[in-house]
């Protein structure tokens, strides 16, 4: 079984105003006041400039919605996340913008390197916006990005 995750995280409201301006944005609130907008291939065409252009080698993160993201974040701390997993096996990378500029990374666990011990770049990545894990999770589980297995998933 799989787990596939593209989506900005961040503060409910924080998420809210900012995807006010787009009609296929979705937001799924998530757990520890924290909100996630799936990129969904409606909200990658609204958003992407045409072309190539991938913002810091992410898979689904178009350059142009990249600052979108960095403008967004003056409100609060914003971030950018992919995670790719089949068998055991995947990568996962992760950005954070605030106040207007890159705070964190991008960051990127490659598929066979273990996980640093400051945690994996989404745990990071979560951390940098305010969750705290528990005594057996990490930010990622308490969180709940468990909860669902895929970006369709989040918004159906």
């Amino acid at each position: 079984m799989g787990y596939d995750l593209q989506a900005v995280i961040g503060g409910e409201e924080v998420l809210r105003a900012g995807a006010r301006e787009l009609p296929a944005a979705r937001l799924v609130p998530i757990g520890q006041g924290l909100a996630l907008m799936p990129m969904t291939d409606e909200l990658f065409d609204s958003v992407a400039g045409g072309g190539d252009d991938r913002a810091m080698d992410f898979w689904r993160l178009p350059a142009g919605f990249a600052k979108t993201l960095a403008d967004w974040s003056t409100a609060g701390p914003l971030a950018y996340v992919e995670a790719e997993y089949f068998g055991g096996a995947g990568d996962q990378t992760a950005v954070v913008w605030d106040g207007g500029a890159t705070a964190l990374g991008p960051l990127h666990e490659p598929e066979g390197r273990p996980t640093l011990p400051e945690g994996s770049p989404i745990s990071q990545a979560l951390r940098r916006l305010g969750a705290v894990a528990g005594a057996r999770e990490d930010e990622f589980t308490a969180v709940g990005l468990d909860r669902h297995r895929s970006v369709e998933d989040w918004v159906a």
